[in-house]
C-alpha cells in the first residue's frame, strides 16, 4: 500500500430495502428519478460517459466506470478538488435488495469533504428510499 492510499478514507452507507434491484437499479439510472433524490443530472448508464450532478451548491462532475444493470454502478465524483468514486451494489434478498454505496478515495487533507459525505449519503437513501416508495 502507498502513503497515499494509506491516507484515504472511505464512506460506505448499506441498506436493505423492500424493492427488487431492477426498481433500485432504474431510481440509480435514469435521470429524471436521479433528480427525485439525489440532484439534475445528464447521467447516462454508459461505460466512459462525462456527466454533470447540479445542485444549488454547485455541480459534481463524473464519469461512468462500471455498468452491470441490476448488480453493480460505479462512477467518479469530482467537486471542489475532490477525486472520489462511488460504487453501488445491489444484491438481492428474500426481502428485497441489499444495497451498498461505498465511495472511496477522500484524502486526509479534505476532511470537510469526508463529514460531508458521512452526513449526506444518509440523507440521499432516505430520499431515494421516499422515492422508491412512490415509483409504480
Amino acid at each position: 500500500m502507498t502513503t497515499t492510499e494509506a491516507e484515504t478514507l472511505s464512506v460506505v452507507v448499506e441498506r436493505e430495502m423492500p424493492f427488487s434491484p431492477e426498481k433500485i437499479w432504474r431510481a440509480l439510472t435514469e435521470t429524471h428519478l436521479i433528480e427525485e433524490w439525489l440532484m439534475k443530472n445528464d447521467f447516462q448508464p454508459v461505460v466512459d460517459h462525462r456527466f454533470k450532478f447540479s445542485a444549488d451548491w454547485g455541480s459534481v462532475d463524473g464519469q461512468v466506470k462500471e455498468v452491470e444493470p441490476n448488480r453493480t454502478l460505479s462512477y467518479t465524483w469530482g467537486a471542489f478538488g475532490l477525486g472520489t468514486l462511488v460504487t453501488w451494489t445491489l444484491t438481492p434478498t428474500g426481502a428485497g435488495t441489499q444495497l451498498r454505496m461505498e465511495q472511496v478515495g477522500f484524502r486526509s487533507d479534505m476532511p470537510q469533504a469526508y463529514h460531508g459525505a458521512r452526513a449526506g449519503w444518509p440523507r440521499f437513501f432516505a430520499a431515494l428510499e421516499q422515492m422508491l416508495a412512490r415509483l409504480d
